[in-house]
């Protein structure tokens, strides 16, 4: 059985230590590296071309999401699985629309994981019940419109109270195209205004403050 050659992410030294210890015992798995941010992340991807990345979603820097979109574009046969907490429909829709090949949470069953670990590094998507149950709901939701993962990064930071200039500043597009964004947004969610984007997709579970 060939190895696969692990990176994990995360933000806490503890919890990267805790993960090591649920691979130990495993002969066809090599941690090969750690990461505590996304940033590092995209850098030891660079040097030790992992087989299969471990990604947190929330960590200072540069976050898990837009690490995996970085991998993904740069090293196609590096494969991103998901280890979080966090299970909300927006973290879910972003993560898999950046090209997470699976999404796990951190409570998974051990063996769960190994088997995780081992399909990913196959090219296989990966889903925890709970986490394909809330996609197939979003899929079924009759008369919402999904917004798509550029959306929702808009909106987050419509949320934190950036203006049209500083989202454009910070995700490196023109304003016409924050703006163009947000019309589609608004006829998506049936609201006129910004704040009333923020409050639908909060009632819907696309976002959440933090």
């Amino acid at each position: 059985m060939s190895t696969i050659r692990l990176l994990i992410v995360d933000d806490h030294p503890v919890v990267r230590a805790g993960i090591r210890g649920m691979l130990a015992g495993q002969p066809d798995f090599e941690v090969a590296g750690e990461a505590s941010n996304g940033e590092e992340a995209v850098a030891l991807c660079n040097r030790l071309r992992p087989n299969v990345v471990l990604m947190d979603l929330r960590m200072p820097q540069t976050d898990g999401v837009s690490a995996i979109k970085r991998i993904r574009k740069q090293w196609p046969d590096v494969h991103v699985l998901v280890l979080t907490t966090y299970d909300s429909d927006a973290d879910i829709l972003r993560a898999v629309e950046a090209g997470a090949t699976g999404y796990l949470l951190k409570d998974a069953p051990l063996d769960e994981l190994h088997r995780a670990i081992r399909a990913a590094a196959r090219g296989e998507a990966v889903l925890a019940p709970p986490i394909a149950a809330k996609l197939m709901q979003q899929m079924r939701s009759p008369g919402e419109e999904r917004l798509s993962g550029r959306e929702l990064e808009i909106l987050m930071l419509v949320a934190d109270g950036k203006s049209n200039k500083e989202i454009a500043r910070h995700l490196h597009i023109s304003q016409a195209t924050v703006k163009s964004h947000l019309l589609n947004i608004y006829e998506k969610l049936g609201v006129s205004d910004r704040t009333a984007a923020v409050t639908e997709t909060l009632r819907r579970g696309y976002i959440r403050l933090t």
